[in-house]
């Protein structure tokens, strides 16, 4: 079993502060939200989109372990640009990695976090934002937001 050293690493302790970069804004035009149900972790997450249906910017706000949070910032930190069928992929991707199935997911900066795969009550904390964003994508397929 891996020890709590290796997971709250300073790496990990300086990611979750990362989420300031990325200020809850209540004009986001669409809004998610994720809770982890194994630790009760919560993060709201708000886009815009571009004329393309990518995100053009995003703001979240986190209710969550340093794991969460890093994950949270990690997953904003490469959020512009990408469309709703990357959040899918990367969602699933995470998914099987997570559960022994996979490699680390092709998403920038994850290697930050890859001891929380061995602490399954943290499994949950970490899908946070994608889920939250994929939400808030699922929010505008139901007619709640507009394209910039």
């Amino acid at each position: 079993m891996a020890s709590v050293a290796a997971l709250y690493t300073p790496e990990v302790l300086m990611l979750a502060t990362g989420l300031v970069r990325h200020r809850w804004d209540d004009a986001l035009t669409l809004q998610g939200a994720a809770r982890s149900a194994s630790c009760g972790s919560t993060m709201k997450v708000g886009i815009d989109l571009d004329t393309e249906g990518r995100i053009a910017r995003i703001g979240l706000a986190a209710q969550a372990c340093a794991i969460g949070q890093a994950a949270g910032a990690i997953m904003a930190d490469a959020a512009i640009g990408r469309g709703e069928g990357d959040f899918a992929r990367a969602e699933a991707d995470l998914m099987r990695w997570l559960a022994g199935e996979g490699d680390l997911p092709d998403w920038p900066g994850l290697a930050a976090i890859a001891p929380a795969r061995e602490f399954p009550g943290r499994h949950g904390a970490v899908l946070l934002g994608w889920r939250a964003v994929l939400q808030a994508f699922s929010s505008f397929a139901n007619g709640e937001g507009e394209i910039a």
